[in-house]
């Protein structure tokens, strides 16, 4: 993760985050601990949880604390008391600057105590599914702290999303089932920039993608991708893959199940596991069986669909999620969106707010360094041309 070791090699000089008590909800992966010993290079004082328990790798939780000194509540496969009791652990403990990924975070610090958001300067959200609830709060009148929305970034949406969910999605798809997808129809649902990357992949690997969608721009890109663009229901007998990537909740549901054809793959790229309505499919089913540590077999009358990690986000429960390449730039942008807090947060609006584009410009800059690439700059003469209303 060169990108990220420049900026820890600066802020152990310059020191941007002394004293600043920083509280991160997020997958606790290796890629995660890069990011945490970056912020304690800046002199922050760091707490951690998991964003979702089937993440957590436990020697990283471990070596974070031994090596690091950082206040990691996390354990792999902890249940839903366990998970929603750290969260409230790093609330409690009022920091000065959160990072999200899901909104849990913050929603539990504006939900709490307000002794809990006095020191309160700002946060970061890493998903789509968080800015959701982080605007409803704001169109509520209810937000009391400013937010960088980091996955709505050039750096997050271009390279997180499209190359490392997209790549990551078929990576645990392949792990859980050792199938092979030329010649299978893989069904996407959702075309946003996490949608798009895993279609390309898709096709990538010689698979058909049909792709069903709610917005008609969206379905319009799709259509001139190349991919086929109709209903979900439509798509529901055709598919032999399906990869839900919306971040909503009840995408495939009973009528799509009743559809599907014998041997199906429902697998989920979203967020939260309620894209794929497993209640309705195991209503559905007269029987079910595990019958790889990954696939659970829900025997449908003659047909066998098969759900892949619960319904969780699968390129996490079944891989190791993005490779590091991409999280080593996602992550640049989260240290850099700290530091822009810690010098400006009680001066910023209490709003969903943008990422500085300088934040992009300097994380794309020094990754372009570490590949060893240079590119061209403008003339003076060229930017007065581009700066000027005549010619």
């Amino acid at each position: 993760m060169p990108v990220l070791r420049s900026i820890r090699e600066r802020f152990e000089q310059e020191r941007p985050l002394e004293g600043l008590r920083v509280a991160a909800c997020l997958h606790v992966t290796s890629e995660t601990a890069n990011l945490l010993r970056t912020l304690i290079a800046g002199g922050a004082q760091a707490q951690l949880c998991a964003s979702n328990p089937l993440s957590t790798q436990d020697d990283v939780a471990a070596a974070l604390v031994d090596r690091f000194g950082v206040a990691v509540h996390a354990v792999r496969g902890e249940d839903a008391d366990s998970y929603g009791a750290h969260v409230v652990t790093l609330a409690a403990r009022a920091p000065h600057v959160t990072l999200d990924d899901g909104a849990d975070l913050l929603s539990v610090l504006h939900a709490g105590d307000a002794a809990w958001r006095a020191s309160l300067l700002g946060g970061t959200e890493e998903t789509t599914t968080g800015l959701v609830r982080l605007r409803s709060l704001e169109h509520d009148g209810l937000l009391r702290c400013p937010v960088l929305a980091v996955n709505e970034s050039l750096t997050e949406r271009t390279f997180n999303d499209r190359y490392g969910t997209g790549q990551s999605t078929l990576d645990g798809i392949l792990r859980a089932t050792n199938m092979l997808l030329a010649g299978r129809t893989v069904v996407v649902i959702g075309y946003g920039w996490t949608g798009k990357g895993v279609a390309q992949r898709a096709k990538g690997a010689g698979a058909s993608v049909i792709v069903c969608e709610v917005d008609p721009m969206r379905a319009l890109e799709a259509r001139m991708d190349g991919c086929e663009v109709m209903p979900a229901l439509d798509a529901a007998g055709r598919g032999d893959v399906f990869i839900t990537v919306t971040g909503g909740r009840d995408v495939l549901v009973r009528e799509h199940f009743e559809r599907m054809k014998d041997g199906a793959m429902l697998a989920n790229a979203g967020h939260f596991d309620v894209e794929v309505a497993v209640d309705q499919l195991a209503a559905l089913a007269g029987a079910r069986r595990q019958v790889l540590p990954l696939v659970e077999q829900f025997e449908v009358g003659t047909r066998r669909l098969n759900l892949l990690a619960q319904g969780r986000v699968v390129n996490l429960a079944a891989a190791e999620g993005h490779p590091a390449a991409v999280m080593d730039m996602s992550f640049a942008n989260q240290a850099l969106c700290v530091e822009h807090l810690a010098r400006h947060g009680g001066a910023l609006e209490q709003r969903v707010l943008p990422v500085p584009p300088a934040i992009d410009r300097e994380v794309a800059r020094l990754k372009l360094a570490s590949l060893g690439v240079r590119i061209d700059e403008l003339t003076v003469a060229q930017r007065e041309y581009l700066t000027s209303w005549s010619s």
